[in-house]
């Protein structure tokens, strides 16, 4: 059923995108920085931080599940070699454009302009492919996550647990300080995904450029405007913080900018679903081929950033 643009659920859904995109400039949210961390720090705080927002997502939709409410969710595909390729690609791409779709939108929030070219790509990768699919797998997994309705209790715990830190640091007077780190940031976008999730259903914001490649027009100015919502909380995170400034672009930028988000394009046609919408989606609802997806998206990441640090070592 198609959202209107004036209705309730659409600006829920609007502030949470703009919230969202505040938290991802914030928290500096990229599955590149995540696998940079444990390559170089042995520490894994970002993987934690994007686990704990697919945890947020998967305890709401569970508890607004078990209150009798229902949220339009998106199918789920088989795990097959497409989706081991698709995860590949879009981890190269990632690579090239030195930051993954989440990347990508703190680092216009920063002022970065040259990264509005990584969406663009995006569109551009799966506007060139989709002629050649011209459809998604035809069998759909359905959600194991509602078979595990017992999962509420530990999250209940969790959750009360993260109220308490968050209580505890405003008494403080540091609350902003803790929200805003990196690990933090990530429970707020897993938190806010989870209102809109239920106000309007999944909106990932390369299923919105995808839905652009592919000529789609129920809803997609709805998703469109979320998208814009997105940016604009992202640049608000970078002006608040002080690091909104003017940088300008070079042409090496631009190349590897528009050129990873082709990839990702691409590959997110083959998984399919882009980082995004795995992470927040496909991860939450135990959907197995989400997984396969972001472990080869890793390991892409992984395999690329060893071999860059081995040629700059000689």
């Amino acid at each position: 059923m198609p959202v209107a643009l004036l209705s309730l659920a659409f600006l829920v859904a609007a502030v949470c995108a703009a919230v969202m995109g505040y938290a991802i400039q914030r928290g500096a949210t990229c599955m590149v920085a995540a696998v940079d961390e444990v390559l170089t720090k042995r520490r894994a705080d970002r993987f934690i931080g994007l686990a704990e927002a697919a945890v947020w997502v998967a305890g709401g939709v569970l508890a607004w599940a078990a209150l009798g409410g229902q949220a339009m969710l998106p199918i789920g595909y088989p795990a097959t070699l497409a989706t081991v390729a698709g995860g590949l690609l879009l981890g190269f791409g990632a690579l090239v454009t030195r930051a993954c779709v989440f990347g990508a939108i703190a680092k216009f929030g920063s002022g970065d302009w040259v990264y509005v070219l990584t969406p663009i790509g995006f569109y551009i990768g799966c506007a060139t492919i989709w002629p050649l699919l011209g459809k998604f797998p035809e069998k759909h997994v359905a959600s194991p996550l509602f078979e595990a309705q017992w999962l509420l209790v530990p999250f209940a715990l969790f959750a009360a647990w993260r109220l308490f830190e968050a209580l505890r640091a405003a008494r403080a007077g540091a609350l902003a300080a803790h929200i805003w780190t990196p690990h933090r940031a990530t429970a707020v976008i897993g938190i806010v995904f989870v209102i809109s999730l239920i106000a309007i259903g999944p909106w990932a914001y390369t299923y919105a450029l995808l839905m652009l490649a592919q000529g789609k027009t129920t809803g997609i100015l709805v998703k469109v405007m979320l998208l814009f919502s997105l940016f604009a909380g992202a640049l608000l995170g970078g002006w608040t913080a002080g690091l909104l400034k003017r940088r300008m672009p070079t042409r090496e930028a631009a190349i590897r900018c528009l050129g990873g988000g082709i990839l990702m394009g691409w590959g997110s046609l083959l998984i399919p679903g882009g980082n995004d919408e795995l992470l927040l989606v496909g991860l939450p609802l135990l959907q197995p081929y989400a997984w396969l997806a972001v472990a080869s998206m890793a390991a892409a990441i992984a395999l690329g950033q060893s071999v860059e640090r081995r040629l700059a070592a000689r």
